[in-house]
């Protein structure tokens, strides 16, 4: 397993290579997985979604029913393609092109009211992970619920799913942050976080659970 953070070349490769290189598109596994994620938001309506890893725009186009504006951020510009191609004519989407954590978009200090990071954690080195959670904690409003999805099988990437979801988890922990949300699925983990900000007496999970 190698401990360095995925480069862009690699994600660009993989999609010059195939449209689609995980299927994200037609897979049951994934459509299942999206379904579930939009699930734990109960239909609430957002002003400024973040998401990160947007791939080819498959959530990003069901997040932008629900969210005034969407920035969708991927590190290969031909994902990226695809994804303007799939949101063209939805209001309030926007795409960044980053290698993450580095190229992090120049968003203002709390003006994401959601943060969503489906599947892209576990190609990050644990240092990006924990630089990336930082960042995310700066542009995150109070109240502001972030959302981790994590594929929690085998892989080569830098991280396993369940330790990149644990170094993300415990550097927001650390920023005054607590487990709102824990669920686990055969193939993947659906995490969400929220702050002392929330109602009083809204539930925590215990970090045994995590």
């Amino acid at each position: 397993m190698n401990a360095t953070s995925w480069s862009r070349t690699v994600f660009e490769r993989l999609h010059s290579q195939r449209a689609d290189p995980w299927g994200v598109a037609t897979r049951t596994y994934e459509h299942d997985k999206y379904r579930r994620t939009l699930a734990v938001l109960s239909g609430q309506h957002f002003h400024q979604a973040l998401e990160l890893g947007c791939s080819i725009g498959m959530m990003t186009a069901r997040l932008a029913r629900q969210c005034d504006r969407v920035l969708a951020v991927d590190v290969a510009e031909a994902a990226l393609s695809r994804a303007r191609h799939r949101c063209a004519g939805l209001p309030g989407v926007s795409f960044h092109r980053g290698q993450l954590p580095g190229a992090f978009p120049p968003l203002p200090a709390r003006s994401c009211d959601l943060i969503v990071i489906s599947e892209m954690l576990y190609f990050l080195s644990r240092r990006d992970i924990r630089t990336l959670a930082a960042q995310c904690l700066r542009v995150r409003q109070a109240g502001a619920p972030v959302v981790l999805v994590n594929w929690t099988g085998p892989t080569d990437t830098p991280c396993t799913g369940n330790e990149a979801a644990r170094l993300f988890i415990n550097t927001c922990r650390a920023g005054g942050l607590r487990v709102t949300h824990a669920r686990r699925y055969a193939r993947y983990r659906i995490d969400v976080l929220n702050g002392p900000d929330m109602p009083e007496g809204a539930p925590s999970i215990p970090e045994t659970a995590i």
